[in-house]
């Protein structure tokens, strides 16, 4: 039989594959599923539904993925059965165009249930991942990950943007049909890939298995679970806007379809080039200082889209965006592979994606609803108020919740400037290293 370790690594590079292809499908879908639901005649009122519904019906049914991939006793068959189901929902979305006037209703069900069917993965997902990389190096092979399927994931955005904008004269239908039946087949193709991969047997132990009523009454002394808190009430400030973006530049400022891939693809652009840097000192000087320090330029982001509507300014606002996000979010997720053993990881990101999902779910329905009965006033579009309230509720959550949080492994101690100037390349990291607090939380 062939030694652990090798299959391990060959799995990774089955990941690697797979993850070329969701990359893939995500660039083909993601930034586009707004604009095919304008293009059904959607309203702002829609297109907050269509935010809040897959995400709130995500974050329920994914409670049940581990006791799912208990019952089917394989975290790798709860993950590629999922993805098939996902894949299927594809087609549907085209075809919601021919429903005539329930093309709106049906296009919102099969994207709610593509985004459900993509989440029901997640957990046991980074549950068997975490299992095959090795712990001290997960913030580089992450970031590393993240990088290299970035690039598809832009090239994979361009690509389809470039459809879209070939077929917006002659039939903007027949564009959305090519680039979802294209992120059809690439969904297909990840699961073979999937199919291939290693399981590494997961052995549990008594007192792995806690409800989410456990996991709640815990607050006071799970350093875990304020840290889901902290990140779902950023979450929930976030979404309150995030969703209307494409409203405001596709309806409210007429950018075509190129320009609005351009500007939309900047912050991956940034990601891409930022992420791993951002995996490498996250290992050295732990994840929850990555997370405090790009907090406090998330909350700034929204500010700078109340300046100008330029679009060479917003395309390097985007970058911006996404060098803060590219910490935040591989911190975010590194910090519950570190804050969680193996027999309880599977149920800790579940729990922590329900709690996120209630977050983005509700901050949609309340974005929809306030871009209805809020008025102008001194800002040229009504989608500008949201983005003014969401910057305000994102520096409440980053000023006070991160710093509640304990670092969950030994680090080098930093401040946030000399953290910020070593990712611009300013100024090196010490090579001292000093203990960051060992504080383990509940899980």
């Amino acid at each position: 039989m062939e030694p652990e370790e090798q299959q391990k690594k060959r799995s990774l590079r089955y990941s690697i594959k797979d993850g070329v292809f969701v990359s893939m499908m995500n660039g083909f879908t993601v930034d586009y599923l707004t604009p095919f639901l304008l293009l059904l005649g959607g309203t702002v009122k829609h297109v907050g539904i269509m935010s809040a519904l897959p995400s709130l019906f995500a974050s329920f049914i994914q409670l049940k993925s581990p006791d799912i991939t208990e019952r089917l006793r394989s975290r790798k068959l709860v993950v590629s059965t999922f993805i098939l189901m996902q894949a299927v929902m594809l087609p549907p979305m085209v075809a919601s165009y021919f429903l005539e006037e329930w093309r709106i209703a049906s296009f919102i069900a099969v994207v709610t249930l593509f985004t459900a069917f993509g989440s029901l993965v997640m957990p046991a997902w980074g549950s068997l991942m975490t299992d095959l990389v090795e712990e001290g190096k997960r913030g580089e092979y992450f970031g590393w990950r993240n990088k290299t399927l970035g690039i598809v994931t832009i090239l994979a955005t361009f690509t389809a943007g470039f459809i879209l904008h070939h077929f917006d004269k002659t039939g903007a239908l027949i564009g959305f049909a090519v680039i979802f039946g294209l992120a059809f087949v690439f969904r297909l193709v990840s699961w073979s890939y999937v199919r291939k991969m290693h399981e590494p047997e997961l052995v549990r132990k008594e007192g792995d298995y806690f409800t989410l009523l456990d996991f709640v009454s815990r607050y006071q002394t799970s350093n875990f679970l304020r840290f889901v808190t902290f990140v779902s009430a950023m979450k929930f400030s976030v979404n309150i806007a995030s969703p209307f973006f494409a409203v405001l530049m596709l309806k409210n400022l007429k950018f075509d379809y190129m320009t609005f891939t351009v500007i939309t693809v900047a912050a991956t652009l940034a990601s891409i080039i930022t992420i791993r840097r951002w995996g490498v000192h996250a290992d050295r000087v732990g994840n929850l200082k990555v997370l405090r320090s790009t907090s406090m330029l998330v909350a700034f982001i929204p500010l700078f889209w109340l300046f100008s509507h330029n679009p060479v300014y917003l395309f390097f606002v985007q970058v911006f965006s996404g060098f803060a996000w590219a910490g935040f979010n591989l911190s975010a997720s590194n910090f519950i592979y570190d804050a969680s053993s193996p027999g309880k990881r599977e149920r800790c990101i579940a729990y922590y994606n329900f709690f996120g999902g209630l977050s983005l779910g509700a901050g949609a329905f309340v974005g929809g609803w306030l871009a209805w009965v809020l008025p102008t006033g001194f800002l040229e579009h009504r989608t500008m108020n949201l983005i003014l309230l969401s910057a305000i509720l994102r520096l409440a959550v980053a000023f006070f919740l991160p710093f509640r949080l304990k670092e969950v492994r030994e680090v080098q101690k930093i401040r946030t400037h000399q953290l910020l100037f070593s990712m611009l390349g300013l100024r090196n990291l010490e090579a001292r290293s000093a203990g960051g607090g060992n504080s383990k939380g509940t899980t």
